[in-house]
């Protein structure tokens, strides 16, 4: 077995994942044989559910802005939680929180979304500190979530790089009963590690979203890389692909099944020629 965690199978690497919503994600890689995750970013309640129904089956995750739904109702939670069940796939609610913990800890847990009781991961910028953590931990730990911390983003400049990065990956080491990885564009092993700190059975996730096989941007500051970059040449365990699949129009089914399908099959072609035997 390989001492770099990436070049382990998703499933070996899940015997060793002790945080549940961790070791589920992995487990269901694995299962499906997909590392596609779909955002799905859209603002009704109708074209959400119907992009999921039919992605659902190629993904192994799908990542919501639940915040952005114009007619939200509770009932949407339900029907959600009953495509994750039919389709077999987490869900990933990408809130990025930013607050202090006792305010984080009431978005997590309150309001309308009530996000918690429904979302295996969120994410949050360590741009707060360590409280982001333990007030976020304090709600997710004990229902078996997950929290993944915003290490890069994918749009022209960023501010998270260098000595923030490698701020947010020394919070993760401190926390990694409920940080689960990173929000990143390469993986986080050994970054920002001190000259005794031992970092070689490091395994946090790389989620990665900016990937695109047909553009290069979107004229908005997102820049795209294709899966093989992404997975092979960086090491990413899981692709985030959004408007590369279901584009403007939520109705057109069959292109957005054939969509799905190119990622999916490009994504794991790049996971099997990583973890192949050099």
């Amino acid at each position: 077995m390989s001492s770099e965690p990436h070049r382990r199978t998703y499933a070996q690497r899940a015997l060793h994942h002790k945080n549940p919503a961790a070791k589920l994600l992995l487990e269901t890689i694995e299962r499906k044989q997909s590392n596609l995750a779909v955002s799905v970013d859209v603002a009704s309640t109708k074209d959400f559910l119907a992009i999921i129904d039919v992605v659902g089956p190629f993904v192994c995750l799908v990542k919501t802005h639940i915040d952005i739904i114009e007619d939200f109702t509770p009932s949407l939670i339900t029907d959600l939680q009953a495509l994750s069940a039919k389709h077999d796939f987490v869900i990933f609610e990408d809130r990025k929180f930013a607050d202090i913990g006792n305010t984080v800890a009431l978005q997590y847990s309150s309001g309308v979304h009530k996000i918690a009781s429904w979302s295996h991961l969120t994410n949050a910028h360590p741009v707060p500190g360590p409280s982001i953590i333990t007030g976020l931990s304090s709600i997710g730990l004990p229902l078996g979530r997950g929290l993944l911390l915003l290490a890069e983003m994918s749009t022209k400049g960023s501010l998270a790089s260098g000595s923030y990065t490698e701020a947010a990956v020394q919070m993760a080491r401190a926390h990694r009963d409920f940080v689960v990885g990173f929000i990143a564009q390469r993986r986080m092993d050994g970054v920002g590690a001190g000259p005794n700190e031992a970092t070689t059975e490091e395994d946090f996730l790389v989620l990665t979203p900016g990937v695109g096989l047909d553009v290069k941007g979107d004229g908005m500051g997102q820049q795209y890389r294709t899966p093989r970059e992404v997975v092979l040449e960086s090491g990413s365990d899981v692709i985030i692909v959004g408007r590369g699949i279901y584009g403007k129009d939520p109705s057109l089914v069959d292109n957005i099944v054939a969509q799905a399908k190119r990622y999916k099959e490009e994504g794991w072609a790049a996971y099997l020629a990583r973890i192949e035997p050099a």
